[in-house]
């Protein structure tokens, strides 16, 4: 995983300050390059289901072409984290897994009875695909690109997964039925897997593919409630037991709130932080060639340095 060695984040004094600094200004270009734009043309267009999707569509692309535009200009290097030879099959991997981890869950739920599953028929994907693609590409983008990345940079890896997954769960507090208890499951569930699976590749394409793929299964396939949001027309209806513990079945919040999505999404992420660190993922990077003294600088300035 490439963290940023150059212009902003070049070696040197106060680093892990530029770092933190680094982070809101790249998600506030980001976003002022996508948001009024994308909100602007939408208005301009038809209301209808493919046109969203389409817009949504073009605004999760712009975000990518706006991240990957800054990170030249503010760390001087082509985001690897976005390389396009590996994208299409590691996007591949991402939404198999994503659908077949949310499967497993809304399995275990039926099996348990705490959810019962009604097939609906064939409709349209349309709005769940467009708020899929949204949400996976734009959230992964900022919480796994911008903030476990830069965090990493300032502290190191076990400070940018507790601070990216506490800022993801907590980021889902304002959603319908949301209470503490299910941002700590998005917190274990998505905010750690999905970082894994970001350190274990180095690329956010697997990252993005699950998100997708879970919120898509979620809402489309299985018709249950998407982080407390409804998405839509599904292919199947999704209703919990009313007398089943909202740690059982999540409650209005929907099946990431559950112990079963907990266990599930925890396994694959444990798993992947295995495979990363066998793989040397957590080993400190070779910096760049710098002087002993911005070397020597550095390591003083680094509010984790102990005497």
């Amino acid at each position: 995983m490439e963290l940023g060695e150059r212009r902003v984040l070049h070696p040197g004094r106060f680093r892990w300050l530029r770092a933190l600094g680094w982070a809101p200004a790249l998600l506030f270009g980001m976003t002022l390059a996508f948001g009024p734009p994308i909100e602007a043309l939408g208005g301009l267009l038809p209301d209808t289901e493919a046109v969203t999707f389409l817009v949504r569509a073009l605004g999760a692309a712009v975000a990518l072409g706006a991240y990957a535009l800054l990170v030249r200009a503010g760390e001087d290097r082509a985001p690897s984290e976005l390389a396009l030879r590996p994208a299409l099959p590691s996007l591949a991997v991402g939404l198999a897994l994503g659908a077949l981890m949310m499967a497993v869950v809304m399995g275990l739920l039926a099996l348990s009875g705490t959810y019962e599953v009604t097939w609906l028929g064939w409709t349209s994907a349309w709005e769940a695909a467009g708020l899929a693609v949204q949400a996976g590409v734009v959230e992964e983008l900022i919480v796994r690109g911008i903030i476990l990345r830069l965090v990493w940079r300032a502290f190191g890896p076990w400070a940018a997964f507790a601070v990216s997954a506490v800022l993801f769960g907590a980021g889902h507090l304002a959603n319908p039925g949301a209470t503490v208890f299910a941002a700590l499951c998005i917190a274990l569930e998505a905010g750690v897997m999905l970082g894994a699976l970001y350190v274990l590749t180095g690329r956010l394409w697997t990252s993005i593919g699950v998100h997708v793929a879970w919120n898509l299964t979620q809402g489309y396939v299985f018709g249950a409630a998407v982080s407390g949001g409804d998405t839509g027309s599904s292919l199947a209806r999704s209703v919990a037991d009313p007398d089943a513990p909202l740690w059982l079945s999540g409650g209005e919040f929907g099946p990431e709130a559950s112990l079963a999505a907990v266990l599930v999404c925890t396994a694959v992420g444990v798993l992947a932080l295995v495979l990363a660190r066998r793989a040397g993922r957590f080993a400190r990077p070779a910096p760049e060639p710098t002087d002993a003294a911005d070397a020597d600088a550095e390591r003083a300035d680094s509010p984790l340095t102990t005497a």
